[in-house]
């Protein structure tokens, strides 16, 4: 499925007057809004931080090194696999263990509840680079400062928009499942697991308190706010720079440099092209680890049902070369 069922073409009634579109209410909602806030910015904060640190204190120990590589690889596949292709689109059905550990590695990349985060995307296919769209880049228009404007929008300012998209309009699949909604709700204790694991691991390994505060600043603090802004750079540079090989009804590029860090998410014109395939990098070259890791899934018995582009698909969707944009 590439979107939730029954919905309407009205982008302004996706906000029930006088009722909460968040689980939990208005109340729940705040709380969100106050930790999303909180660890976008201390991330942020230590990203800045990292290169003079580096420089200073000698550089990057392996150990922290090795933490911030496994723990964002965790995270992105966990999002761009289980959020991304399984939950929201339904690119392959998953056995039941499956399904609740991608649940839980998407929630470790500290990128907001589940079922918010698949609310949010349903609704930007829905109405993707048009009214509607949640984080289009396109939102103020086409002029220079207004495009500015808009790729700040997309990048991570619509996550503290007011109006927030209705989790049982687009996502009433998820609701419905009692263990999903549970994992969805305790996002702050997955959050807060995301970011004791590297400092223990650390502190375990050096057997000392500094190992312990290296490894929470660059496999924590680092991580999170490199794999942030990987991720929201679909959201606004993959909408508006890139080649547009395939036919899709907005503004979708492919952005090459982003695909070996996005887990292949950046392939991102074939995918709103062809939304539901396990696949986005289709082409010679394109390197798509999250498409990978579902074939040995369903190599394993742990996926099924895989929804793999054919090649008669592939083309079906290609545009001419006189046509495509770079």
């Amino acid at each position: 499925m590439t979107n939730g069922p029954d919905l309407i073409d009205d982008a302004r009634s996706d906000t029930p007057s006088g009722s909460s579109a968040t689980l939990g209410g208005d109340k729940k909602g705040s709380i969100e809004q106050i930790t999303l806030l909180l660890f976008i910015v201390v991330p942020f904060l230590a990203l800045l931080a990292a290169i003079p640190l580096a420089w200073t204190f000698g550089g990057v120990s392996w150990l922290d090194l090795g933490l911030l590589v496994a723990m964002y690889y965790i995270g992105c596949h966990g999002v761009t696999i289980g959020f991304h292709r399984y939950f929201t689109h339904g690119s392959f059905k998953a056995k039941r263990p499956l399904r609740l550990v991608l649940a839980v590695m998407g929630s470790l990349a500290v990128e907001g509840p589940l079922v918010r985060w698949v609310a949010d995307h349903r609704r930007h296919h829905k109405f993707s680079d048009a009214e509607g769209d949640p984080h289009s880049p396109w939102r103020y228009g086409e002029t220079l400062p207004a495009l500015l404007k808009g790729l700040w929008w997309a990048h991570m300012a619509w996550m503290f928009d007011e109006e927030q998209t209705p989790q049982h309009k687009y996502a009433p699949d998820l609701v419905g499942d009692p263990a999903i909604r549970w994992i969805s709700r305790n996002f702050i204790y997955w959050t807060m697991l995301s970011l004791a694991i590297p400092p223990v691991v650390g502190g375990l390994v050096t057997m000392s308190w500094w190992g312990a505060f290296t490894a929470f600043f660059w496999g924590s603090l680092v991580r999170v706010a490199l794999l942030h802004h990987v991720t929201w750079s679909i959201n606004s540079i993959c909408h508006a720079v890139g080649k547009r090989p395939f036919k899709s009804r907005d503004r979708s590029g492919n952005v090459w440099w982003l695909a070996v860090l996005s887990c292949g998410e950046s392939w991102h014109n074939l995918h709103h092209a062809d939304p539901t395939s396990a696949r986005h990098g289709v082409l010679r070259g394109q390197l798509d680890s999250s498409a990978r890791l579902i074939r040995w899934f369903e190599q394993l018995g742990w996926a099924y049902n895989v929804r793999w582009p054919s090649a008669s698909r592939i083309d079906a969707r290609r545009k001419s070369e006189l046509t495509e944009t770079a």
